[in-house]
């Protein structure tokens, strides 16, 4: 188990990859960006990332509007 930060909470998970948290934290729906550690990774590497303990997970969501 790997205790890290996402948005800002600090949480216990046991999945390897960063594409499954986001996945089980339902922050993966529609258009979205995320920032490991200060760096924004495409999504395309994400199901690679292997998750370290004490690492920080910014999910920023696209909204639309005028």
């Amino acid at each position: 188990m790997s205790t890290v930060r996402v948005n800002g909470r600090i949480l216990q998970t046991t999945h390897q990859t960063v594409q499954l948290l986001v996945n089980e934290l339902s922050l993966s729906k529609g258009r979205y960006a995320v920032e490991v550690d200060g760096e924004l990774v495409p999504k395309s590497e994400l199901i690679q990332l292997r998750i370290v303990e004490g690492m920080t997970i910014e999910v920023v969501q696209a909204v639309g509007g005028g």
